[in-house]
C-alpha cells in the first residue's frame, strides 16, 4: 500500500495536554491488539486469512488486506460469507469478522475502524494486517509508534511470518545482489511468531532441520507447524509478543521515519 507516513507530522510534536487526554481516553477504551502478517508470496497468508474470515471461532477480527498482493481474498468467498457491506472498503462477514481493503493508506482504514469501535457499532477482539509478499513489515509496524491517534487506540501485538515449509530454505539461501536485502530472511528475523505452513508437503523427518535454520535467524520466535493455514486465532491475536527493544537491537533506525 501507499507508504503509511506520507501525511504524518514528525514524531515528538505531541503537547503535554494532548498526551494526558490520550492517556485518559486510552484508559477508558482498551487498546485493540494488531497483528502484522507477513510472508513470501505463496507461503499461505491468504489461505490463513480466508480461514479467519469464514471459520467459527467466536472472535471478532478485522482483516486488513493490502489489495496489491498477487492473490487477494477471493471475491466469491466474500460474497458468499458477507453479511453487511458497510462501505466499499469494510465488509462484515457472517462469522462476525470484518474484511477491509487498503485503497488509501493504512491510517485511513484504521481510523474508520476506530470510529466504529468508539461509537459502539463495532466490537473488535483484534486486527490482522496482511502485507505484500515482498514487503518489509517495518513500515507497517512503525505506524503504531509514530502516529499519536493510532497509538491511542491500537497496540502492536505481534509480527507473524508465514513460511512455506517446502520452499523457505531456498528463499533464505537465495543470493541477492550486493546491497539488496533477502526479504524472506528479513521477514523471519523480524517475526515474533513463525507459522511453518504446508507441513503436509514435506516429509516430517525434514521439519526439525528446517526449524533449526529458522531458529538460527531468529532464536526468540515461537514456531508453530500448520497445514493449509489452519491456525486458531487465539495463537495470532492478543498474544503480546511484539518486543520493541528486540526490534531496535536489530534495526536501530526502526522508529526513524
Amino acid at each position: 500500500f501507499e507508504h503509511p507516513f506520507d501525511a504524518l507530522t514528525p514524531p515528538g510534536t505531541t503537547s503535554m495536554a494532548s498526551t494526558t487526554s490520550m492517556a485518559s481516553s486510552a484508559a477508558e477504551v482498551p487498546l485493540v491488539p494488531v497483528t502484522v502478517l507477513t510472508g513470501f508470496l505463496g507461503s499461505g497468508k491468504t489461505t490463513l486469512l480466508n480461514h479467519i474470515l469464514t471459520a467459527t471461532h467466536g472472535k471478532k477480527i478485522a482483516v486488513i488486506e493490502n489489495e496489491f498482493g498477487d492473490v487477494g481474498i477471493d471475491d466469491e468467498l466474500l460474497q458468499k460469507n458477507s453479511k453487511v457491506q458497510a462501505d466499499e472498503e469494510i465488509i462484515e462477514m457472517m462469522n462476525g469478522c470484518i474484511c477491509c481493503t487498503v485503497r488509501q493508506d493504512l491510517i485511513t482504514v484504521l481510523s474508520k475502524l476506530a470510529k466504529r469501535v468508539a461509537s459502539g457499532k463495532l466490537k473488535l477482539d483484534g486486527i490482522v494486517i496482511e502485507t505484500t509478499g515482498l514487503a518489509d513489515p517495518a513500515p507497517v509496524a512503525q505506524t503504531f509508534f509514530v502516529d499519536d491517534d493510532i497509538q491511542a487506540k491500537f497496540s502492536l501485538d505481534a509480527i507473524i511470518t508465514v513460511c512455506d515449509s517446502k520452499h523457505i530454505l531456498a528463499r533464505i539461501d537465495d543470493e541477492k545482489p550486493e546491497g539488496v536485502e533477502n526479504e524472506a530472511a528479513e521477514q523471519v528475523a523480524f517475526a515474533d511468531r513463525i507459522l511453518l505452513n504446508k507441513t503436509d508437503l514435506v516429509p516430517e523427518a525434514e521439519l526439525p532441520a528446517i526449524e533449526e535454520r529458522l531458529r538460527k535467524l531468529n532464536p526468540s520466535a515461537t514456531i508453530f507447524r500448520c497445514e493449509k493455514g489452519q491456525v486458531d486465532p487465539k495463537d495470532l491475536i492478543g498474544i503480546s509478543s511484539f518486543d520493541l527493544r528486540k526490534t531496535l537491537d536489530m534495526d536501530p533506525e526502526f522508529l526513524n521515519t
